[in-house]
């Protein structure tokens, strides 16, 4: 049997459902396809199809494919930026690798969309240049790699190495003599063209990337079959990417030029022979780009309040935490689980009693749900920039709650015991809109600070933390990273949990955000997001001021209604009284 199109929705080795042709190369066909083994669970399927003449060259070309899974066995079980390889065999008279889908889009793509700039280089540089250095370690060159070979992952926004095809192993013996030549136009130094590739090689293609995502300028075929380049000048061996940035009115800085002009060289020796020594010259030059810190540190001392006698408390240092990020496939399995730090500041508001605020970086984002996903109220998809904030690392608890229900009144009296399922660190609920908008001000007088509750637009940003997937999990949550209704039955809490309880958090370092309460947003109700803000400030004009939006979900819905798009809505003055809420600071905003 073969993967042809007459084949689509056929099983391979009674197991695998061809879907759909992703692509085709010199040497095989890539498909969607699904694991009927595994609920159904996507998968990507390569078969053997090279387009070449000759026995010869045809045995050849299936020792390349055979390695390609060698190599995939070897390294993605080892690194979750690497595809792992699921399946090896024979049927017919082809040969198959499957091979773990990544759900995301290419760098290529994203170029085409959007235009690089230097922290978004710093950051690919960042993420990819590990992956360089494991499989170097492994010795093993990757040998094209391209922005059509590096998908951005979806559920946590990672750069993943695709397409091993090419991929050589190597020895000191085998760097001495030439290979069979494998290389992409463009992306190739003229060592790996001659047959002779070696760890420099891939890192010269990963500095032609970067100048490719800065420039978004890429070797295109004119109508005679060759191939020009916008940004290598070939009869100089000169690369004017600097050129190209000028003409666009792009600066960069002077120490990320040399490190790309060093990953350029023409001679493998002038260039970085280790992607830890690129690594080591990117970190040493990083701490320039740290916005926030940059913002918090130009606030003064303190500021005058509305009376004299107040003044705003100096805002806490800045504490570096770890946490982990997991992701799961479609059927719940932990396929990842990396290890984080961000930033946080503790408020003090008690003797015994603190409060972590999370430092958000800004950014732009698609809020709601795309047409095959939620309902109708979570449309139309929309972009949205928000500017950087502090967000509470838990929903606020009750032990914080009854700290700032005993200081004075605002507007209204708090009930310092209003939960229903008691326990100092569980989460507080059976509160109010106004409730929680009192908790906010008292605690915005105490401290000098501007505490609020979130924007619907910050609250999507914060629980999505660069993720496009329906949680920031991935496409579902289990029992054992989320308190909801799960099913089974059995694996249903039917109660809230102490806030932390499952020790992972997403990529900003926000504990649930899926389910375990709802939580108030700033914004009053809307049925959709036709007119609805672009810059992340609340929506408060139209809609239904007495309703206000909630997010998250909670312990007793069902996973449909935690997801990161979400929405729903409460009376203002209680109604349905199982709500929670989360704070904000934004460092502009004093009182």
């Amino acid at each position: 049997m073969s993967c042809g199109q007459s084949n689509f929705g056929k099983l391979l080795r009674n197991r695998y459902r061809v879907l759909r042709l992703l692509g085709e190369g010199g040497f095989s066909r890539t498909y969607a396809a699904e694991d009927a083994d595994r609920l159904n669970a996507p998968c990507v399927i390569k078969q053997f199809f090279p387009q070449v003449q000759g026995t010869g060259q045809r045995t050849k070309a299936a020792e390349f494919f055979k390695e390609e899974a060698f190599r995939l066995y070897e390294l993605g079980e080892n690194h979750t930026q690497i595809p792992r390889l699921l399946a090896y065999f024979e049927q017919g008279s082809s040969l198959y690798l499957v091979q773990e889908f990544i759900q995301g889009q290419t760098l290529l793509k994203e170029v085409q969309q959007q235009t690089y700039d230097e922290t978004q280089i710093r950051e690919l540089l960042a993420d990819l240049l590990p992956i360089l250095e494991f499989i170097h370690s492994h010795n093993v060159i990757h040998r094209d790699i391209k922005p059509e070979n590096i998908i951005r992952r979806d559920s946590d926004g990672k750069p993943v190495l695709i397409d091993f095809g090419g991929a050589k192993q190597v020895t000191q013996t085998s760097l001495a003599r030439p290979a069979t030549v494998i290389y992409t136009i463009g992306y190739a130094p003229t060592e790996q063209m001659a047959g002779f590739a070696c760890h420099a090689s891939d890192l010269y293609a990963l500095g032609v990337t970067c100048v490719r995502l800065l420039t978004k300028c890429l070797p295109f075929q004119d109508a005679y079959g060759q191939i020009n380049d916008p940004i290598y000048d070939a009869m100089n061996v000169k690369w004017l990417w600097r050129e190209r940035l000028q003409e666009k009115g792009i600066t960069i800085s002077d120490n990320l030029g040399k490190i790309l002009d060093k990953l350029l060289k023409h001679l493998p020796s002038e260039r970085y022979q280790t992607a830890k020594a690129v690594l080591d010259d990117l970190k040493s030059t990083t701490s320039v780009l740290t916005p926030v810190a940059l913002k918090i540190v130009a606030i003064p001392e303190y500021t005058l309040l509305r009376s004299p006698e107040k003044i705003i408390l100096p805002l806490p240092p800045l504490e570096t935490f770890e946490f982990d990020v997991v992701t799961v496939d479609t059927a719940g399995r932990e396929v990842s689980r990396d290890r984080r730090n961000a930033k946080l500041f503790t408020e003090q508001l008690s003797q015994t009693i603190t409060l972590e605020m999370v430092s958000i970086p800004g950014g732009t984002y698609m809020m709601g749900s795309p047409e095959y996903e939620g309902d109708a109220d979570e449309r139309p998809q929309h972009q949205v920039t928000v500017e950087p904030f502090f967000m509470g690392k838990f929903p606020v608890t009750q032990a914080q709650w009854r700290a700032i229900a005993a200081l004075p009144k605002v507007k209204q009296t708090l009930n310092p015991n209003p939960s229903k399922f008691k326990g100092l660190d569980r989460p507080v609920e059976n509160v109010s809109w106004h409730e929680a908008v009192e908790f906010c001000l008292r605690l915005s007088e105490k401290t000098g600070r501007k505490y609020r509750l979130p924007s619907e637009a910050e609250w999507e940003y914060a629980c999505r933390a660069g993720t496009t997937t329906s949680f920031h999990f991935g496409e579902t949550i289990t029992p054992e990273l989320v308190s909801y209704a799960a099913e089974p039955k059995s694996k249903f809490r039917k109660e809230t949990t102490n806030v932390g309880s499952f020790q992972v958090a997403n990529a900003f370092g926000l504990y649930d955000m899926h389910g375990l309460v709802w939580e108030w947003c700033a914004d009053s109700w809307h049925n959709n997001y036709k007119d609805a803000p672009l810059d992340g400030t609340a929506w408060e004009l139209g809609g239904d001021a007495h309703r206000r939006v909630l997010r998250g979900g909670s312990w007793n819905f069902n996973s449909e209604l935690c997801r990161s798009a979400s929405r729903s809505w409460n009376e203002s003055d209680g109604g349905l009284r199982i709500c929670g809420f989360r704070i904000v600071f934004s460092t502009e905003e004093i009182i």
